[in-house]
């Protein structure tokens, strides 16, 4: 089981009141939800092995070097207020050392990798897994690597993590008429205003759906677009054409990499804490309280 980390303990931010304080008064409010996502988790799927995937770079330079407006609005979105906004106060980002040191002393693999995102690290896993693998994450870019044969599936959290929708290939087909390996051509034609991925113009969901269906995939479309054979109006050989600077990058920067330098790291479910005297500092110092102690029973049940 491959844990998209911060999509999860984002959605626990949002899901849990930040009324849930340590002793201080600090919100611990995600760190207590991803406790009890993971809690919920173990105790349904039962994973033997289970890796917290983190974002050691969101916005990797490489991707930026081939589209520079890739995530662009994200930074402008950190920048501190003006004199006439408001300022926000960031009680998230505190909480993810805390989510980090946590998982450590819990024994709970948790790997980044420089220059990389977590998609990377669950791509990478995903392709060296020997046996199926659970992707569980909020973030649809990560259907490009359901793959039924190989027994590799989506749980999309609807309402928490007790209710999940399992993604294979059938549900990508039912919604999007491709597989895990079309998806990611149809979300490149598409484009993804909230990744800075501008997609081909007048190109949506469903018309690249429909030339993915009758072409088979990005280099099938683009041999088309030179075959005046093929059955693509003249608006969209143009607007292809047009967009052929950005259909010569946009793979590389859309696919989630699968050849990360991972670190030799433990990945099996432990069945009690690494570091027992760690955790309970944390649990006395952040009231982690009912949600930690949950998780430690399932972990050694």
């Amino acid at each position: 089981m491959l844990l998209d980390t911060a999509s999860l303990y984002f959605r626990a931010y949002f899901g849990v009141p930040d009324s849930v304080k340590a002793p201080d008064g600090t919100p611990v409010n995600a760190v207590r939800g991803l406790l009890d996502f993971i809690d919920r988790l173990v105790k349904d799927h039962r994973p033997d092995r289970l890796v917290a995937c983190m974002d050691a770079d969101w916005r990797p330079h490489w991707r930026v070097e081939l589209i520079p407006s890739y995530k662009a609005h994200r930074v402008a979105e950190e920048r501190p207020a003006g004199p006439d906004e408001e300022e926000v106060p960031d009680t998230l980002s505190p909480q993810v050392p805390v989510i980090e040191a946590v998982l450590d002393a819990l024994g709970i693999a948790r790997v980044g990798v420089a220059g990389y995102e977590a998609d990377d690290v669950i791509g990478t896993y995903t392709a060296r897994a020997a046996g199926p693998v659970d992707i569980v994450t909020g973030d649809r870019d990560l259907y490009q690597l359901v793959d039924d044969a190989r027994g590799v599936r989506v749980l999309y959290p609807v309402k928490g993590v007790g209710t999940l929708n399992l993604v294979d290939e059938a549900a990508l087909r039912e919604k999007y008429g491709v597989d895990g390996r079309g998806y990611a051509d149809l979300a490149l034609l598409r484009g993804d205003p909230s990744d800075g991925l501008p997609g081909v113009p007048g190109v949506g969901e469903k018309t690249a759906a429909k030339l993915l269906a009758e072409f088979g995939d990005l280099a099938g479309i683009r041999a088309a677009v030179d075959d005046p054979k093929a059955k693509l109006t003249p608006t969209q050989r143009r607007r292809f054409t047009e967009a052929g600077p950005y259909l010569e990058v946009a793979p590389k920067v859309v696919r989630v990499a699968d050849d990360v330098p991972l670190p030799d790291t433990d990945t099996a479910l432990p069945h009690g804490p690494r570091d027992a005297e760690a955790l309970d500092a944390l649990a006395a110092r952040w009231g982690l309280g009912g949600s930690l102690q949950r998780l430690l029973t399932t972990l050694g049940a």
